[in-house]
């Protein structure tokens, strides 16, 4: 009762004190009519139900009390749970318990080091991170892969920086091979250059035709199979997946798409990759195999044919050419 009477008294009810509030509050509006601060929301982490598939992705996180369910080397206080300091101890026992203390503080310090990464660089919000990092061409995130062991080093904005200035390099690499193909192309303006673009996309789409022309030799023996294969191409083209499979012209049944559940290098895969990898029954760490010489024989020719890169993977040829066209299609490699 006496502390409210002396609040009543002195903040309350005290004239003086209260018009000084008011001048304080309209100065301080005054001074900030004219320079208002944007307001930026806070990065507050997600906050998933207990055992979720988000909450084991954020390692057991718990935002509010911005701590983890099981801590990294959880067990390191079992080795200070018999410690007890009396006085009777002798020189040799003492030092030994304060070595043993020792030795904790330094796994607590670990434990601070490992939080200060995961917080600096926003590591608790997986998704989010996964997102930003897959905003970057595919050639800047296999770098991003690689170079993210060193980001604990060099700090977080340090690490962003460095990325950053490597896919602007990769952004400009491209936009001057663009330019040269239309300087060698003897173009001089961007208005040509759009006309080229859009003849050159034509091109292509002729091309594919011819390529998928070339694939229903193989059934114009066989009419029904003929039929199939039209049905296929006019769901594709209609933008449907395709409802009818090809029968082959021997009479036997296609096999069946390969499961890849559990298979090492499926995570590696994007959506359209384990298709591929399904249709033609080829394993994942076979494919990336595949994928990496084909991707380096063209870097080191400027370009791949096929007759190379059939050289280059000792497989059927039918899932070469597959895999060649698929490189091709999705503009990992170029046709030389």
């Amino acid at each position: 009762e006496e502390c409210e009477k002396h609040y009543m008294k002195h903040f309350i009810n005290n004239p003086l004190f209260a018009s000084t509030l008011l001048n304080l509050k309209q100065a301080e509006e005054a001074k900030t009519a004219d320079t208002a601060i944007p307001f930026h929301s806070a990065d507050d982490p997600p906050r998933p139900t207990f055992d979720s598939l988000l909450s084991r992705d954020m390692a057991g996180y718990m935002p509010a009390r911005a701590d983890f369910i099981e801590e990294f080397d959880n067990y390191a206080e079992w080795d200070l749970r018999d410690i007890d300091f009396v006085e009777d101890d002798s020189d040799i026992l003492h030092a030994l318990k304060m070595a043993v203390v020792d030795i904790y503080h330094s796994r607590l310090k670990e434990r601070q080091r490992r939080k200060k990464i995961i917080r600096d660089h926003g590591l608790i919000n997986l998704r989010k991170f996964q997102l930003m990092e897959r905003r970057y061409p595919k050639e800047v995130q296999d770098l991003y892969e690689t170079m993210r062991r060193f980001a604990r080093i060099v700090g977080p904005v340090e690490h962003d920086k460095f990325i950053e200035s490597h896919a602007l390099e990769f952004e400009l690499r491209r936009e001057i091979k663009r330019l040269q193909e239309y300087r060698t192309a003897g173009i001089t303006n961007f208005c040509s250059a759009r006309t080229y673009d859009h003849l050159k996309k034509t091109r292509e789409e002729e091309r594919l035709k011819r390529t998928m022309l070339s694939e229903v030799l193989q059934y114009i023996q066989d009419s029904s199979a003929c039929q199939q294969w039209l049905r296929r191409q006019a769901d594709i083209d209609s933008g449907l997946s395709p409802s009818v499979p090809m029968a082959s012209n021997s009479g036997r049944r296609s096999a069946p798409p390969l499961n890849l559940t559990g298979l090492p290098g499926t995570e590696k895969l994007n959506e359209k990759e384990k298709e591929l990898c399904q249709m033609v029954r080829l394993v994942p760490g076979a494919y990336l195999e595949y994928k990496s010489a084909l991707l380096n024989e063209c870097n080191k020719q400027g370009g791949l044919r096929l007759a190379q890169a059939r050289a280059l993977i000792k497989i059927d040829v039918n899932k070469t050419r597959k895999i060649y066209d698929f490189l091709i299609r999705e503009g990992y490699i170029t046709k030389a």
